[in-house]
């Protein structure tokens, strides 16, 4: 089979990789639908993220079952699936708990590389997530955001204890952010305030539910907020970056006793004691348990009570992989979705 694979910081390859298997009674391979680039992938085409060898890449995933391991009740072959971005077992203590991406066995998909023709996916029943039905061309899009992006957008809102009546800034206009303010709006806040410089970014937070948006940073980002929040700042913030000057931006945003939602991947980030003690707000955040959201947000995506996918307006064959990549990181693209 063919699928990407990274040889050093900007140079990705659609090139010939093993085929994968049944390794273990808990696996399944699926033949994929649909897959995309991510952010954080951009760590690594960037070189943020060291580039020792070549390594496949990807970790968001739509699919047809192929095979199954003989320990697998939940999905079966052809089934249409969608899979989180941490395999995880869903029945040790910190699963049932809610947290699946910190499973005690917890696999990044991303090991797998999911940006490929197939893919094995381990621990099966605590991963995969069957649709309910066929799902039609328009919908694979939303399903592949379920499978990071949204979900990840979702976890930052409940972590940022978004609610009705609340206001909600979004620090980040990526995928994540415009989908952390889709998930404001269906958790019932009453003002979002998307922090974004670029227009097609600005008109998308709008169409999601954004209420203002704010194009400062820094200093006067805070300012700006501070001012449309009668001087006190945000009952809650998104923060969808991972730099140290979003995570700044969304801790200097929020009223004293907010929260504050981080899921960006964090490089750099320096937090001090006291910085800490005198915001006197909650931080809660890491990586998403998209697991945890799987069924509730493909039950939205079929009823289509969501459009997630608008987040994807770019796309390409798969093996147009590396001008994917190029068109995010040029900012030329918010998202490339990808068609085996």
């Amino acid at each position: 089979m063919y699928g990407a694979v990274i040889h050093a910081p900007g140079d990705v390859r659609y090139e010939q990789r093993d085929d994968p298997r049944i390794e273990q009674p808990g696996d399944a391979v699926i033949r994929m639908i649909a897959t995309c680039v991510c952010g954080s992938d951009l760590w690594s085409y960037r070189g943020v993220n060291p580039v020792r060898r070549p390594t496949p890449m990807g970790h968001e995933y739509v699919g047809v079952v192929e095979d199954v391991g003989a320990d697998v009740r939940t999905v079966a072959p052809g089934d249409v699936v969608v899979g989180s971005f941490f395999a995880s077992d869903g029945t040790c203590e910190i699963c049932r708990a809610g947290y699946p991406s910190r499973c005690v066995n917890a696999i990044p998909m991303g090991r797998f590389g999911t940006q490929a023709e197939r893919l094995r996916v381990p621990m099966a029943d605590g991963t995969l997530v069957a649709t309910p039905g066929e799902p039609t061309p328009d919908l694979i899009p939303s399903l592949v955001a379920a499978s990071d992006v949204l979900g990840t957008g979702w976890f930052a809102a409940e972590a940022a204890a978004v609610g009705p009546g609340k206001t909600v800034v979004v620090v980040g206009d990526g995928a994540v952010g415009l989908l952390g303010v889709l998930a404001a709006r269906v958790q019932g806040a009453e003002r979002i305030i998307a922090m974004s410089r670029h227009a097609d970014r600005q008109a998308l937070a709008l169409q999601f539910g954004a209420t203002d948006v704010v194009t400062e940073r820094g200093d006067e980002g805070v300012e700006r907020i501070r001012e449309l929040t009668g001087g006190l700042g945000a009952h809650s913030t998104i923060e969808a970056v991972g730099t140290n000057e979003s995570m700044q931006q969304a801790i200097r945003s929020t009223r004293a006793g907010g929260h504050v939602g981080f899921v960006g991947v964090a490089h750099g980030v320096e937090l001090t004691g006291q910085q800490l003690f005198n915001a006197e707000v909650h931080l809660f955040g890491g990586p998403a348990p998209v697991r945890r959201y799987l069924p509730d947000l493909i039950d939205r995506i079929f009823r289509r009570e969501i459009d997630p996918g608008r987040v994807f307006d770019l796309t390409l064959p798969l093996s147009e992989v590396a001008e994917g990549y190029r068109a995010m990181d040029e900012r030329r693209a918010i998202k490339s979705l990808l068609m085996p």
